[in-house]
């Protein structure tokens, strides 16, 4: 059974910092692409950040600078490091996995942003953030 689990998340001031953690099981995340999604109450889930099979990352215009994904495939986990967050970064944050096949095909190969939610085969039960002062 595949499963994906979220940790990290808590209360942090304005300007603080947070490490989120995704550990998978019943699948070897070195084959994956991994996303990062953000949902806030009454806003539709957003990408925030990804990193494909090679290691290439990318992200949202409104983290870009602040937030970092890296993943250690041996330990089966990926992260997103949230450095100077803001009010705005609060939400239920999501960490999903997409087989990847074929690295040279789309939606994985050299993409101007992350691919969209439904390209994600696997999804966590996500870990709130709380930016507040």
């Amino acid at each position: 059974q595949v499963q994906l689990v979220e940790s990290g998340g808590g209360l942090v001031q304005p300007g603080g910092s947070l490490r989120l953690s995704c550990t998978a099981s019943g699948l070897t995340m070195g084959y994956y692409a991994l996303g990062w999604f953000r949902q806030a109450p009454g806003k539709e889930r957003e990408g925030v950040s990804c990193i494909n099979t090679e290691g290439h990352t990318y992200y949202s215009d409104s983290v870009k600078g602040r937030f970092t994904i890296s993943r250690d495939n041996a330990k089966n986990t990926v992260y997103l490091q949230m450095n100077g967050l803001k009010e705005e970064d609060t939400s239920i944050y999501y960490c999903a996995a997409d087989l990847v096949r074929n690295p040279y095909a789309n939606p994985w190969y050299n993409p101007a942003s992350c691919p969209s939610a439904r390209t994600y085969d696997y999804w966590g039960q996500g870990t709130q953030v709380t930016v507040s002062s």
